[in-house]
């Protein structure tokens, strides 16, 4: 007992010293740690509010692990100064024999505070910088921001698109394009098409904000090389039928050796997007086209579909054709089918049946759903040659019919419009026909003598709220001399579908100058694009007439903004669209 209590003694002083000695070690690596640490102090409160704890009675040693109360006596390279963790003395019930104990050093060692302390930063900037670059849509339902997009201009909805991915997307959903077609925030635009430049075919696309009165280019590059095509309007997209390209001379408008089309392309110009849609049954060069609107349930086709059936079974009766077995009995057969037309809808003047087919038309249009119909007819062959027969088009199955051929002897057609379900068409012999799409066959249109008209100059037939028009150069009398022609001007004519006689509406401003000027309708409007070249320079007039008004004027819209680049084979080739975007 006595060598043990000895023992115990002489050994007391020694743990006591060792003791000290790892005391005054822990308090100097606090007090380096706090000098180093002197620049994030301030930063500490601000560290406890966002919810990171930097105080704490700990060290930190090299793994990265915090130990709190461990032996460190290996990691400052004194063996000697080895104690226990507090939490083994507190246990066996340990007391602090001198000084004072330290509540509050830092448990972090060098660095590790700043590191927290940017990380904790570095996502407060993020997010503050979220806020003020995507703010407008963080906190904004999507059905809200679409309201908003979907109202405005199309340059600024092009412009939006250009802000994030999400727009993008947005405004390229159908119900999208849905809302802002059956919206009030559309405006017309024209596209011009079919320029040439430097005698290549540019494929470059014209268009013009009439709200804003301001032209636009759009680089097509699937048109390069095409010309002579024809184009509809439908909705919010054009359709571009057939067409030539030069085989030799790929880009020119070169006819020497050239293919006529039968494709056709439709262009989207809210998406920009281009796609192909089913191709013509024959290929085609300037071509008539014609688009009417019909309801989802209308069975267009379906008759088309049925009269052919009859014909072919009609034709081939025998098993030999009918040309050939008797020529004489085929035209009695076609005369007893004209008469059999004419006991279903009158040929001539009568328009009662012709308006039941207007109601129905009407009727129909009641639905929801709509799909449109497009007709083809005449045209340029693949050997130029002029074409008499005709197609329709269902955007809806995405096939093409052919229809009964034009009339005999009706003439090379050179204009086409849809008014009231009926597809009219002019010949270069001053003939007027129609074609009733609901029903599906020709009608002779015997009118009171043409409008007089200078035969170089092909008229047009525009239709215009339900109004059928034409235009045509005539000359004009000078005054105070008699029968002498001085002038030529441009005359818009108007056809009452009763009476079937033609009234003169108003006379363009502009003199005649060129041969092939474009004009199409929109609602009550009437533009026209005329083009020529004079004095070695190529000049462009883009004008608008408003039929409602009682006194029908034009106006200039735009002057000499888009030919200047243009060559003066652009007056053949150009055509034109409009569409409420």
């Amino acid at each position: 007992m006595m060598s043990e209590r000895l023992t115990g003694e002489t050994s007391f002083p020694r743990d006591f010293e060792a003791l000290s000695v790892s005391k005054r070690l822990v308090r100097s690596v606090s007090q380096k740690l706090k000098k180093k640490n002197h620049r994030g102090s301030e930063g500490d409160e601000e560290d406890d509010m966002r919810g990171v704890s930097l105080r704490c009675l700990t060290l930190y040693g090299r793994g990265g692990g915090c130990k709190v109360g461990a032996d460190t006596g290996d990691e400052f390279g004194d063996p000697g100064s080895r104690r226990r963790s507090s939490a083994s003395e507190e246990g066996k019930g340990y007391v602090t024999i001198c000084g004072t104990e330290e509540t509050t050093v830092d448990c972090f060692s060098y660095g590790m505070k700043e590191k927290f302390w940017k990380r904790n930063s570095r996502k407060v900037l993020e997010l503050a910088e979220s806020q003020r670059n995507g703010g407008v849509n963080v906190f904004l339902p999507d059905d809200i921001l679409e309201m908003c997009l979907v109202r405005l201009p199309l340059i600024s909805l092009m412009n939006a698109r250009l802000v994030n991915r999400k727009w993008r997307n947005l405004t390229t959903t159908p119900r999208f394009m849905q809302m802002r077609r059956e919206g009030l925030y559309q405006n017309p635009w024209l596209f011009l098409f079919g320029v040439v430049r430097h005698g290549y075919c540019s494929g470059e696309i014209h268009a013009f904000d009439v709200s804003l009165n301001q032209w636009h280019k759009i680089d097509a590059e699937v048109l390069k090389g095409r010309f002579l095509f024809s184009i509809a309007s439908m909705r919010d997209e054009v359709y571009i039928v057939g067409g030539c390209s030069s085989l030799t001379n790929f880009g020119k408008v070169d006819r020497s050796s050239f293919k006529t089309h039968k494709g056709v392309l439709v262009f989207s110009p809210l998406t920009k997007l281009w796609r192909k849609s089913a191709s013509m049954k024959y290929a085609r060069s300037s071509p008539i086209v014609g688009v009417y609107e019909v309801s989802s349930d209308s069975l267009i086709i379906r008759n088309q579909q049925n009269r052919q059936d009859r014909r072919f079974l009609r034709s081939r009766i025998g098993g030999v054709s009918d040309v050939y077995e008797d020529p004489h009995r085929l035209s009695v057969r076609r005369q007893l089918r004209h008469s059999l037309d004419g006991n279903e809808v009158s040929l001539l003047p009568n328009t009662r049946p012709y308006q039941f087919a207007r109601q129905k038309s009407e009727h129909s249009k009641t639905q929801d759903c709509k799909r449109f119909v497009m007709i083809v007819v005449g045209g340029l062959g693949s050997w130029d040659e002029p074409l008499d027969s005709g197609e329709i088009y269902d955007s809806l199955s995405n096939k093409w019919m052919e229809i009964q051929r034009l009339p005999l002897d009706f003439g090379v057609v050179c204009s086409g419009v849809v008014c009231n379900g009926m597809f009219y068409i002019y010949s270069e012999t001053d003939k007027l026909a129609g074609y009733d799409i609901e029903r599906g066959y020709w009608i002779g249109i015997q009118m009171t003598p043409s409008p007089p008209r200078v035969h170089e100059y092909y008229p047009k037939l525009i239709s215009c709220n339900d109004r059928l028009f034409m235009i045509s150069v005539s000359w004009c009398e000078g005054d105070g001399q008699i029968g002498r022609r001085n002038k030529a001007v441009r005359k818009l004519w108007e056809l009452n579908l009763i009476y079937l006689t033609w009234t003169e509406v108003s006379i363009h401003p502009d003199a005649p100058m060129d041969w092939n000027a474009a004009f199409v309708a929109d609602r009550n409007l009437i533009f026209g694009v005329e083009m020529f070249k004079i004095f070695g320079q190529v000049l462009d007039f883009l004008t608008v007439c408003d039929v409602s008004q009682t006194g029908t004027n034009w106006s200039h819209v735009s002057r000499n903004q888009v030919a200047h680049e243009l060559d003066a084979s652009s007056c053949m080739t150009k055509s034109m669209a409009v569409l409420h975007l």
